[in-house]
This record gives C-alpha cells, structure tokens and sequence, in this order.
C-alpha cells in the first residue's frame, strides 16, 4: 500500500519489479490512487486495487471496505510502503485478521538530524528503496536491487509522433518545476540550460510540466526554436509514459518526473535545492555525480528541509550556485555513446 505522492508512488515500482522477477510465484495487489495505475500495467502478477478516496473508501467505515475489498484476494501479508494513518488503519485490520504485516521506517530522527541548522550530522542515510526492501525482508521475500529490471522502450503512438516528429535526434527531457519554490532552479538559469542544449541540432529538448501557468511559461520558453517542444497539456498521463521511456535523459528537479524517469530505466539529471540526496530520495539507480548539488560552502545549513517545504532565510538563491554550464555538461555526458 503506497497512496501518494506520485514520486513516492513511483519509487515502489523497481521495488516490485524486483519482487515479481524474483518471486513469480507470488502474487501482488498493490494499493494506490488509480490515476497511479499505469505505473504498474505491463508487470506480470500484479493485481491493482484502487484507492477510492472520494466515495468508497472515504473516512473510517471507507478504510474498513478498503481492508474488506483487498481481502477477497486471499492475502497472506501486508507491506505497508506508505506509514501513514489510513495505512496504519488498514495494517492494523490484516494484523488483527492474524497475517503478517510489515512497514517502511521513515527513518524521521536521521532526517531531522540531517536538516537542523545546529548539530547537524550530514550522512546519508537509509534510501527510500533499502527501507522498502527491509519490509519485504521482514515479511520473508529478501530482494536484490543490484541488477534492476526495466520495461523497454514504448512505442510511440501516432498522436506522439505527431508532436515530436521523427527526426533522428537525441532526446532530452526538461521539467523545470516542482512543489515547493526552493525545490526550483530559477527560471532565467534553466532557459539558458535550454537554450544552450538547443544549439545542438542533433538534441530536441521535450518540456514537461502542467498546469496553467506552467503550460503558459513553458510555452514561451520552447517558442524560441524549433528543436524545443513544449508537451505540458498535450497528452494523457498513459502517453506521457511512454515518451519519457523513449528519452535519452532526463533533467528534473528533486521531484515526481526524475523518479517516474528512473523507474522506466532513462539515465536521470537532477537538481538539488533545498534538499539532499542524502535524505534518501534519490532517484532509483543514479549515479551521485547525476545529482547535481547547490554550494553547501556559500550555504552551510544545507539540507534545509526533507521535502523542500521549509524555507530559510538568506538561502532563496541556493540553487543559483548550479550553474547552467554545469547542467549543460551533466547533460553532454550522458549522451556520449
């Protein structure tokens, strides 16, 4: 059971497809919100289960039909991947009903070690896929991560094509937005990560994002060439799966696209804020020198925050220490053959 947010919802999806090639015999239901669903057709032994927030499975007697509804498929254990209440709720009725239950530590006295601005104690710690793995272990079913299992590459429907062409060219992925504003790289550095990357005629640059004003910012950003194509607002959630396995690379904030990137096995550039890869969310096997971190000599109390949602004075231009020739060259390096 993992509920949200998408990042976190896609960061289980290695996790199972390590547990469904290592143990073909076992079933799995996932539970999640359904617009989630895709992240998981196409694994064999997967049986979704969706989570309806709205009507069924609303308030206290919603979360006990949701415990009644995934019952019917005879389960034996229960990993819970979110640690949350509604889960804590559900666990506790499969503990009850006499199966074994396990949940993911989130390991919150490191995190808050990690990013205090006095006694800090700055190592990484446990990533989010170990302490999922150590549910699994708990509950009998030890998993190996070290040679991971992706999907290939979709096909492109027409509708896609149709938007990107056919031209032979290396494709770069950019979604420059996130949550929370320290998460963001600033918008001026990142149009001149664009626009240097554009001067290669052999890259064509796809923009992801959503919403109004983002559609609306992203759309003046790719008007400038014709190799830079905005795909905010232009497909649905299924078909925008599809194109990012098709990319060469990915460059993303510490946000839900690098890790829905990482689990579809596309090489992953991310940008770090406010946050840290030590936190242990970064994305699914990348290596540290894709993580592209601001200047912790300028800003000492880096990390500031887990999630990004903390702002500290005086750090609003963090990330202006990335610079974009930096970006540009994680980028160049990725696509040597």
């Amino acid at each position: 059971m993992r509920l949200s947010a998408m990042g976190d919802v896609a960061m289980t999806v290695p996790i199972l497809r390590a547990f469904v090639n290592q143990y073909p015999e076992v079933k799995l239901t996932v539970i999640s919100r359904p617009f989630f669903k895709p992240f998981f057709e196409g694994i064999p032994n997967i049986h979704f289960c969706a989570f309806d927030e709205k009507k069924r499975h609303k308030g206290s007697l919603g979360l006990l039909r949701l415990f009644e509804d995934v019952k019917k498929q005879d389960i034996d254990a229960f990993a819970d991947l979110h640690n949350v209440l509604r889960s804590k709720v559900v666990r506790t009725l499969f503990t009850l009903s006499g199966k074994k239950t396990a949940y993911t530590d989130k390991g919150r006295e490191g995190k808050k070690a990690l990013t205090r601005a006095e006694n800090k104690v700055f190592m990484p710690l446990s990533t989010v896929f170990e302490r999922h793995v150590k549910v699994f272990e708990v509950l009998g079913f030890p998993l190996d991560l070290s040679n991971p299992i992706f999907p290939q590459k979709a096909n492109l429907n027409k509708e896609i094509v149709n938007l990107i062409g056919t031209d032979n060219q290396k494709l770069i992925g950019i979604a420059p937005f996130a949550q929370y504003d320290s998460k963001v790289y600033p918008l001026d550095l990142m149009q001149e990560v664009i626009h240097q990357l554009a001067e290669k005629r052999d890259y064509k640059i796809l923009l992801f994002g959503g919403g109004k004003k983002e559609i609306e910012i992203l759309d003046s950003i790719s008007s400038s060439k014709d190799n830079i194509i905005n795909m905010a607002g232009k497909m649905k959630f299924q078909q925008e799966l599809q194109l990012i396995s098709n990319l060469d690379v990915m460059v993303s904030m510490d946000s839900g696209n690098a890790h829905i990137a990482a689990m579809l096995g596309v090489k992953v550039i991310t940008l770090w804020g406010a946050t840290h890869p030590y936190a242990g969310f970064a994305a699914f096997n990348q290596s540290l020198e894709n993580a592209l971190i601001s200047d912790r000599k300028k800003y000492p109390m880096l990390p500031t925050s887990v999630y990004g949602n903390k702002i500290v004075s005086g750090y609003e231009k963090a990330m202006r220490t990335i610079t974009p020739e930096r970006v540009v060259l994680s980028v160049h390096s990725q696509l040597v053959d």
